[in-house]
């Protein structure tokens, strides 16, 4: 599977959802379609072998809880369980005040300086909510982003976003509550959101979870949740006009026993509106390997899923 490298920022067509707005940055290759979302050439992106696929890479520093064992999807965070932030560097770039969150201004100071000193590896690492091949093609252009940020922001119940007449960077206000806060880099014009690798990274987290290999130690479902909450009761991709409670809500152990997962071949495709299914090999313990089909959704604070087909 031929992987295309990272191009400098360029501008893709808006999507009519904010949600899934296409990621401006980002060059969609027919292989991102078909589930390819690492960087060629870049260490520790590929996907694993299918025996060790759930990924194992460094944990930030700045969000690395103390205790670092798996939890399941549903499970709240091991009691004691802290966060440990290093002091703001002095020489952190300076990010536009936003009123009503100077929380958020801290949380993106701490990546800027990341950004300005550290290679695209380490930033991939830092930013594992994001997939890896975002991230190169989103930061590719530093100095472009430093200067969108040292505008004044602005902040929604949902998001805090920069911009200047190039570029918007947006945080979600969930990685702002961690106190380090990645953001999401856009051309100006283009309307933020997510795009289907940021499905199939959903996906890839989650199985690294319940396979008992998170991609961070601090990816647990109480700090960053990826299953669609049940209530409201909104969940209907078929469009039946008769919603329930999001399946996977009600039976977090429906996937089953996962021990491993072929996270090179995930595949996805949209089935209605803001839906879209996931589709990978699973292996489980019974029942051997076979492909089930994650259902997931978008929303403003990225997707979720909410069902499985098993």
């Amino acid at each position: 599977m031929e992987r295309a490298q990272p191009t400098p920022l360029a501008l893709p067509r808006p999507r009519p959802h904010r949600a899934v707005a296409l990621a401006a940055g980002l060059t969609v290759t027919a292989a991102l379609i078909a589930g390819c979302d690492s960087v060629s050439g870049i260490p520790g992106d590929d996907p694993a072998p299918a025996s060790t696929t759930a990924a194992t890479t460094t944990a930030a520093p700045s969000t690395t809880p103390t205790a670092t064992q798996a939890i399941a999807p549903g499970e709240p965070a091991p009691n004691g369980a802290t966060t440990s932030l290093p002091p703001l560097p002095a020489d952190a770039p300076q990010v536009g005040a936003v009123p009503g969150a100077a929380d958020a201004v801290t949380a993106v100071r701490r990546w800027a300086a990341d950004l300005q000193t550290g290679t695209i590896a380490e930033l991939q690492d830092t930013c594992w909510t994001i997939p890896p091949r975002t991230v190169a093609d989103m930061y590719a252009d530093p100095q472009a982003i430093l200067a969108a940020l040292s505008q004044p922001g602005t902040a929604t119940t949902d998001t805090v976003t920069w911009r200047n007449r190039t570029t918007t960077v947006t945080v979600e206000r969930e990685s702002v509550a961690t106190g380090y806060a990645c953001g999401r880099v856009f051309a100006a014009g283009v309307e933020p959101g997510y795009d289907e690798a940021d499905a199939r990274h959903t996906v890839r987290r989650y199985l690294a979870r319940t396979s008992g290999k998170p991609l961070d130690p601090a990816d647990i479902e109480a700090d960053h949740p990826l299953t669609c909450k049940a209530s409201p009761a909104s969940w209907d991709p078929t469009g039946s006009g008769n919603p329930v409670a999001a399946p996977l809500a009600g039976d977090s152990a429906k996937v089953g026993n996962v021990t491993s997962y072929a996270g090179d071949e995930l595949r996805s495709e949209q089935v209605r509106g803001d839906y879209l299914e996931v589709h990978v090999p699973v292996t489980t313990s019974p029942g051997g390997t076979r492909t089930r089909t994650f259902t997931v959704v978008a929303t403003a604070e990225g997707y979720c899923i909410g069902d499985v087909t098993i």
